[in-house]
């Protein structure tokens, strides 16, 4: 690996779907990657096939993204994204950067409306372009 290789993935964490994507290699833009569907109790699998991704792809940062309560109070959905937050670092021993993601499954809508996305493809795609979304606003936050 050279030093300026700064690949990054992106995760929107969901209780039955998980957006996968994933930066170029000087980390600059992010482009989405895969879903992975899980039945919200099987974390080990899910946590074994994002492992499997930072190895075969060289991931040297991982961005989650932290589904936030509007009133600012801590939700069960953001306890289990710090879970999984956790069991990801402990896997992979990266750790993970947590990141605001408010808002994004419906900036995520939103594009696939403007760009036509089929209806019956939003639902495989929309978790993807949110994790896109949360890791394309860490990597311009760090420039």
């Amino acid at each position: 690996m050279t030093k300026n290789k700064q690949r990054w993935l992106g995760i929107d964490f969901g209780s039955r779907r998980i957006g996968v994507a994933i930066s170029d290699p000087l980390g600059f833009l992010a482009r989405r990657l895969e879903t992975i569907s899980w039945n919200g109790r099987d974390m080990d699998w899910t946590i074994a096939r994002l492992a499997e991704l930072v190895r075969s792809e060289q991931i040297t940062g991982v961005v989650v993204g932290l589904p936030r309560r509007t009133d600012g109070r801590t939700g069960e959905s953001e306890l289990l994204a710090r879970a999984f937050a956790q069991a990801l670092q402990d896997a992979t021993g990266l750790v993970p950067v947590l990141r605001d993601e408010r808002y994004t499954t419906v900036l995520a809508g939103r594009i696939m409306r403007e760009t036509k996305v089929a209806s019956a493809d939003r639902k495989k795609v929309v978790d993807q372009i949110a994790a896109e979304i949360i890791l394309q606003d860490y990597l311009d936050s760090r420039r």
